[in-house]
């Protein structure tokens, strides 16, 4: 029973961890599709472009991406590889470790389990929550991940936007603020609403990286769980057939 109940823990604390955001700002949902391939193709793009240049995909190599996302192996050596790497090796940046640890002060993470360690929505919102904050080292800060020490990669895309606070009352009249929405500052290169759907994009390339095999897992499950359901019934009616004398 008590390695159950331990089990059990180790199930259901991540999953609160992870709901729980950053400073109890709420979690955005992500409206990631992974049968959107033409989603994926965009995600992909603006993960070379933006992101690539500090963080790595170890775990994942170029043509196997191509051929999941719809892409030949032509087109990924055209348009997703500005390195001299070839399109069967592994998505990993030319930014040797030890000058990322001497600029940066630590190592950027790779982001090959990234969706899948911290959730799709926490990815979706930390993209998408960057805001002003002159007390930081980059002049930004981040509501899903409070003190990031990451600057705002995507500021051209997005814009500046500041946070709008709101004041509550407790029982006792003390007040504290909360974090309740964004005002744009500065323009970006695209509108909120277009922002919004490229972050969905890239949001929903991590996912598909985290676990390249997910549709076909889901396919094959679904078959298994038919398999199943007519095994029960099959074994329901052998069993019947052989008690009946019995009973």
């Amino acid at each position: 029973m008590k390695r159950i109940l331990i089990a059990l823990a180790f199930l259901i604390l991540p999953g609160l961890t992870l709901a729980a955001g950053g400073e109890g700002y709420p979690l955005l949902t992500a409206p990631i599709d992974l049968h959107n391939k033409a989603s994926l193709q965009k995600g992909a793009k603006l993960f070379v472009n933006y992101c690539m240049g500090c963080h790595s995909l170890e775990h994942q190599r170029y043509n196997r991406m191509a051929r999941d996302i719809g892409l030949t192996d032509e087109q990924v050596q055209q348009n997703l590889i500005f390195t001299g790497a070839k399109v069967g090796d592994l998505m990993k940046n030319a930014m040797p470790k030890a000058d990322a640890k001497q600029w940066f002060g630590v190592i950027p993470p790779d982001l090959t389990l990234i969706a899948r360690s911290r959730g799709v929505d926490y990815l979706y919102t930390y993209l998408l929550t960057y805001y002003e904050d002159a007390s930081r080292p980059y002049g930004v800060n981040n509501a899903a991940f409070p003190n990031t020490g990451m600057p705002h990669v995507l500021w051209q895309l997005q814009g500046m936007q500041k946070p709008v606070f709101e004041t509550h009352k407790d029982a006792e009249g003390n007040e504290t603020k909360a974090l309740k929405d964004f005002e744009l500052t500065q323009p970006g290169s695209m509108s909120p609403p277009e922002f919004k759907e490229a972050m969905r994009d890239l949001v929903n390339f991590l996912a598909y990286v985290g676990e390249p095999i997910q549709l076909e897992r889901q396919r094959i499950g679904i078959w298994v769980v038919l398999f199943l359901v007519l095994a029960f019934v099959v074994f329901y009616l052998l069993k019947k057939e052989y008690w009946k004398d019995v009973h």
